[in-house]
């Protein structure tokens, strides 16, 4: 049998860790990638945002320009109910493909990072410093990198960021923000046989339901990213049949494109509402987007477009990542989304990533790092 590329070892590695989001923790898998590094001379940082949910942070290199940074997240999604055809955390490697919750989100790209960087750091001049930036709680509205940012001393300061999450390898400028509300409203209970004694929470949430069916932003779409979008994915109330439900709650969730702000958002929806209801913001996610005009984009495009066979072209992503909260800590750099694993696998039963995949996202790391610092800030 074929000997294992070292990404692609460390990604069956990574992926024997169960760090489902919710229902586990990523303590476990980030002091092995701890220990790795250390190992390898890299100056870490580790730093939780709660209980056995830490986020990593490793560097190497002196601080003399802004660092080049690879970023992304160590926990997963749930199995899901349906059986997988294999253990989802048994790393099996068939037909050329790694298996496994988390195979393609996002564990390959975090194997492929790591690797590029162990071997970037035995031959880079020590003046090129590069960060790795490895989080926890992506998939529950990326509470690790918020947490990186509010304490951004931590994270050194980067020049350009690419985020590893799964995209075929292709480079992608942007994605839509993710703005998730619960929205509560108050009546007054009573006996279901005398209505007329209570105030009906429902009723309220099904008249907000209809205004939120007719209401748009009144915003011109974006060229990549098309319009923001909204939709009510929820409407609970009452306990039993024969009361009048005192509470009731909706959830929506909107998409919004660059230029909007999710504060503003909120804003539009509690006007909407007429100031009748508790909005709380579950996961509050800019978009990320990135001019693909930019010389350095444009170095990724020709960095890549041997392996892709075509030279890529502006495109973005449905999904959120850490992009925003990273970009904006590193004061709005230069932000692509690029790495191993197809993104229609991602959160998937029986997910995999192709390991010829994981290969050449660690050749294409370790490219776009070392073309990096033939860049200066002015012209990146």
């Amino acid at each position: 049998m074929k000997k294992l590329s070292a990404s692609v070892a460390l990604a069956q590695q990574l992926v024997g860790f169960d760090t489902r989001n919710p229902g586990s923790n990523e303590l476990e898998c980030i002091t092995f990638l701890s220990e790795l590094l250390n190992r390898e001379g890299f100056d870490l940082t580790v730093l939780s945002f709660d209980e056995n949910r830490p986020s990593l942070v490793a560097s190497f290199g002196e601080e003399k320009g802004p660092a080049f940074c690879f970023a992304g997240h160590i926990d997963t999604v749930p199995l899901g109910k349906k059986e997988w055809a294999s253990d989802p955390f048994g790393r099996d490697i068939k037909m050329g493909r790694l298996y496994g919750r988390g195979s393609s989100d996002m564990k390959s790209g975090i194997a492929a990072m790591v690797t590029a960087a162990c071997n970037l750091k035995k031959r880079l001049p020590k003046e090129n410093k590069l960060i790795l930036i490895i989080v926890a709680g992506e998939e529950s509205g990326c509470q690790g990198s918020y947490h990186l940012a509010q304490n951004a001393g931590v994270i050194g300061r980067a020049g350009a960021l690419v985020i590893t999450e799964p995209t075929n390898n292709y480079p992608l400028v942007g994605h839509k923000g993710a703005l998730w509300l619960d929205i509560a409203f108050k009546g007054k209970t009573a006996h279901g046989a005398m209505p007329h004694k209570g105030v009906n929470a429902v009723y309220k949430a099904a008249e907000a339901v209809r205004q939120l069916e007719e209401f748009t932003f009144n915003m011109e779409p974006h060229p990549y990213l098309a319009c923001p979008t909204l939709s009510v994915g929820y409407l609970h109330g009452g306990i039993n049949v024969n009361s009048v439900p005192d509470g009731a709650n909706v959830g929506v969730d909107i998409r919004t494109i660059p230029g909007m702000s999710n504060e503003d958002c909120i804003r539009q929806i509690g006007s909407l509402l007429g100031g009748s209801a508790e909005i709380t913001a579950k996961v509050n996610v800019s978009p990320l987007w990135t001019d693909p005009n930019l010389p350095w984009v444009k170095n990724v495009y020709a960095t890549v477009a041997p392996i892709l066979g075509e030279v890529p072209r502006p495109r973005t992503v449905a999904f959120f990542t850490d992009g925003p909260p990273l970009k904006a800590a590193y004061g709005g750099i230069p932000t692509l989304i690029l790495g191993p694993g197809d993104p229609s696998l991602a959160h998937q039963t029986d997910e995999y990533c192709p390991i010829k995949e994981i290969e050449d996202a660690t050749f294409i790391y370790e490219q776009l790092a070392e073309s990096w610092y033939n860049f200066s800030p002015d012209k990146c």
